[in-house]
């Protein structure tokens, strides 16, 4: 029997001082509870007519910077801290919408690129939006395609009007700006949208940092200008986040948000990180921005998805995050549990009655064996892709519930502890005869 593991130490938090209360004064954690207990939240789960988004909060913990809050879309109201499912092409791999809904799934992120490239823009508006392509009802954000521009293909180009680039799918040369990423998530029908940012990939010398933080802040400035112009046309109905860049310098990430704070932008997202440069200096990052962005608006930690970053993060006063990471890794046999990282393929588990994880409801933990996952998995089964996603979907989203609750019952710092040791401990990994 090996010997158990020592507790992780936990990453030092600077004692929080939240920025700022209601009408923009400073004050002090406690007081900010209170005044947050005289504003109940609005009882309607939809934004009132005439606003695309609002956002409230209702608790900020005690020890640490998370906080708990709520979006009032037109689709309907997303709790916050939330976990996004990505569905890159209008579909989150091998799931129904009624199952994401089943997960208790609030909101789901959109690739403006994939959708943009197929089926095209023009047919999911004449399809109704997005949602009705989809037959989703709830909350929708799409990012603005400038992630997978740079990232899937090294045909690119950029240059002040927009990146230029060949389509993964056949070849074919597009040019994406900033005023065509308005127009085509207007297009979507998207809740929330994104600006159009130019990520760099690091290392990168700073020079190139320091241009990439200037042409994000002039695009938008265009972004923004765009859905004036849509909306004095009767479109650009969606709510619009500003996305903040600077790579892991700090000094450019204060420079890039001095600008981007100073416009009306509907919420904040944290970009350029969870790119190889370690957790550490990530979640310094993290902290950074979160320190600085204003306390009523939401903050998007994009492209994060390891159950311990996302818990971190939230730590840190993250309201949102998405990652293809717990699905893409469901469909090849492997999922979180509350006790680490499981291999649902191992002959370990050839003949465990157990499911996937004891401390999960969701439906296959609740209905399936890792003998019969394991066995759907070995035999090339596409309902083992589908009854892991499942799990990993609602492991997630049932992870950012646990942490709502205990925001609100202001024992965040315990409950972050309690997770972290029992994600660490491996206990359920082992064979169920051992």
């Amino acid at each position: 029997m090996t010997a158990p593991r020592p507790p992780r130490r936990l990453p030092a938090l600077e004692p929080w001082k939240h920025p700022a209360g209601p009408g923009g004064l400073p004050v002090s954690p406690t007081r900010w509870r209170g005044a947050l207990a005289t504003q109940p939240v609005q009882p309607t789960a939809r934004a009132p007519e005439g606003h695309v988004l609002l956002f409230s909060l209702d608790a900020l913990d005690r020890g640490t910077a998370a906080r708990a809050g709520r979006l009032h879309t037109a689709h309907g109201e997303v709790q916050t801290p939330a976990f996004m499912p990505v569905g890159t092409q209008g579909t989150v791999k091998s799931l129904a919408p009624d199952e994401l809904v089943g997960a208790d799934c609030d909101i789901l992120l959109g690739n403006t690129y994939h959708l943009y490239l197929r089926p095209g823009v023009d047919v999911v508006r004449h399809m109704g939006g997005l949602h009705r392509f989809m037959d989703w009802p709830r909350a929708i954000l799409t990012d603005s395609g400038g992630f997978q521009v740079m990232s899937l293909t090294e045909l690119t180009r950029v240059r002040e009007e927009g990146v230029e680039f060949r389509s993964h799918l056949d070849g074919s040369r597009h040019l994406l700006s900033p005023e065509r990423a308005m127009q085509i998530q207007d297009g979507l029908g998207t809740d929330i949208a994104m600006s159009f940012d130019q990520l760099v990939r690091l290392p990168a010398p700073i020079e190139q940092v320091r241009d990439a933080v200037d042409r994000t802040v002039r695009w938008a400035e265009r972004g923004l200008a765009e859905r004036a112009r849509l909306r004095e046309t009767g479109g650009g109905a969606m709510a619009l986040f500003g996305i903040n860049q600077g790579g892991t310098d700090a000094i450019e990430r204060a420079r890039c948000f001095a600008q981007l704070g100073a416009m009306p932008f509907d919420g904040f997202a944290l970009g350029g990180l969870w790119v190889g440069e370690g957790r550490e200096l990530g979640l310094d990052m993290v902290e950074r921005d979160c320190g600085e962005f204003p306390a009523d608006k939401p903050r998007y930690l994009m492209g994060v998805g390891h159950p311990v970053d996302v818990i971190e993060a939230v730590a840190r006063g993250v309201d949102m995050m998405d990652c293809v990471l717990p699905t893409r890794n469901a469909r090849r046999g492997t999922v979180f549990i509350s006790t680490g990282r499981l291999v649902v393929r191992n002959a370990a588990y050839a003949q465990d009655e157990r499911p996937l994880d004891p401390d999960c409801d969701c439906s296959t933990c609740r209905r399936y064996t890792r003998a019969y996952l394991r066995h759907l998995f070995v035999s090339g089964e596409l309902l083992g892709m589908r009854l892991a996603s499942v799990h990993a979907v609602h492991h997630m989203v049932a992870l950012m519930r646990r942490a709502r609750a205990a925001i609100v019952a202001g024992r965040y710092a315990e409950f972050r502890t309690e997770f972290l040791d029992r994600f660490d401990s491996r206990e359920t990994l082992a064979t169920a005869s051992a």
